[in-house]
C-alpha cells in the first residue's frame, strides 16, 4: 500500500445543497492542513474520508484502499471528531480499554498500548481520574489517544485546539507534528496560527470548493506585495476600514497602526512582508469572498 489520500472529482450534496464540489486532492505522508471558515465544507469532507458519510460521486483511494472498502479502510484510520465526547463517570484508563475492546483488542494489547498511548500524550497521571473532571486539553489529548488504539496508518483530526488555552494549543500542535513523521495527519481548523505553526501542505475550502491547494509557502507567496502598514488616526483607520481589507490593527494612543491589503500602494503606507493570515484573507478575495474572516475567527486576538 501507498502512503497516499487521492481524492478525485468528489460531490456530496444534503439534499439539494452541495456541500463538496468537484474536490481534486493528494494527500501524503506528514501533515496535512485543512483550512477554511466555520461551514466551508472541512467536516463533510473529514468524514467522508473517515467513512462516516456516503459520497455523492467521485473517487477516493486511502493508502491504495478504494473508499467503497469502508471496513478496511476504517480499520487504518484513527478520527478524532470536532465533539469527542465518552461516558463522563469512566475513568480515563476505563475509557480506553472500553474503547479497545470495540476495536478487537486483546485484553494484554489494550493495556500495552494504553499504558503508551497516554504516556506519549502525557496522561499517564491522569489514567484514574474520571472524564468529567478532565480540562479542554485533557480531554483532546484523550481523543488523540483513542484515534491512535488501533496505530493508524491516517490520523484525521477536525478543529482539534478551537477552545484551548495558547499553552494547551502548542502542545497539542507539537504532538500533531510528532505523530506526522510517520503517518498521514489531516488537520482541519478555522485557527490559521495552527497551520502556519504546523503544516506544509495545505488546502483552503471556501464553499466546499477548494481555493488553494499547495505549500504554505507558495501560499505567502501569492500575498507578496498586497500588504501594507500605516500609522494613521482613527477618523481615517475608519475610512479606510470600508474601503480595503484590514488584517491587523493595533491602537497606541491617538494613533492607529493599520495593517492591510491592497493590490496597489496607498499614500504614507509602507510595503510590509506577509503573514499567513494575510495570504489567507488575499486568498478569499481573489475568489470574490467579501465577508471576510476576523482576527477572531481565525484563531488570533480580538
Amino acid at each position: 500500500m501507498n502512503d497516499l489520500i487521492e481524492i478525485k472529482g468528489l460531490n456530496k450534496y444534503y439534499g439539494k445543497k452541495q456541500a463538496l464540489c468537484d474536490i481534486n486532492l493528494t494527500i501524503r505522508q506528514g501533515m496535512f492542513g485543512l483550512l477554511g471558515r466555520n461551514g466551508a465544507g472541512k467536516t463533510t469532507l473529514m468524514k467522508t474520508l473517515a467513512c462516516l458519510l456516503p459520497k455523492k460521486d467521485g473517487e477516493i483511494r486511502v493508502c491504495g484502499i478504494p473508499i467503497e472498502n469502508a471496513g478496511e479502510i476504517r480499520r487504518i484510520i484513527g478520527y478524532l471528531p470536532q465533539e469527542f465526547s465518552m461516558y463522563p463517570t469512566m475513568s480515563v484508563a476505563e475509557a480506553m480499554d472500553y474503547l479497545g475492546i470495540l476495536s478487537g483488542l486483546a485484553a494484554v494489547e489494550r493495556r500495552q498500548r494504553t499504558d503508551r498511548l497516554l504516556e506519549k500524550v502525557n496522561l499517564t497521571d491522569q489514567r484514574h481520574k474520571k472524564i468529567k473532571a478532565l480540562s479542554g486539553g485533557m480531554k483532546r489529548r484523550l481523543g488523540i489517544a483513542q484515534a491512535l488504539l488501533n496505530d493508524p496508518r491516517v490520523l484525521i483530526v477536525d478543529e482539534p485546539t478551537a477552545g484551548l488555552d495558547p499553552e494547551e494549543r502548542i502542545r497539542f500542535r507539537n504532538l500533531l507534528s510528532e505523530l506526522a513523521e510517520d503517518r498521514i495527519v489531516i488537520l482541519s481548523t478555522h485557527i490559521v496560527g495552527d497551520i502556519e505553526a504546523a503544516c506544509e501542505d495545505i488546502a483552503i475550502l471556501n464553499q466546499g470548493k477548494v481555493v488553494y491547494n499547495g505549500t504554505v509557502e507558495q501560499l505567502l507567496d501569492t500575498a507578496r506585495g498586497k500588504v501594507f502598514t500605516k500609522v494613521t488616526d482613527r477618523a481615517e483607520s475608519n475610512k479606510l476600514k470600508q474601503e480595503l481589507a484590514v488584517t491587523g490593527m493595533h491602537v497606541q494612543g491617538k494613533k492607529i497602526h493599520l495593517r492591510f491589503l491592497s493590490d496597489k500602494a496607498q499614500p504614507d503606507a509602507e510595503s510590509a512582508e506577509p503573514n499567513i493570515e494575510d495570504a489567507y484573507t488575499w486568498c478569499l478575495l481573489a475568489h470574490g469572498v467579501r465577508e471576510l474572516p476576523s482576527r477572531e475567527d481565525m484563531g488570533g486576538d480580538k
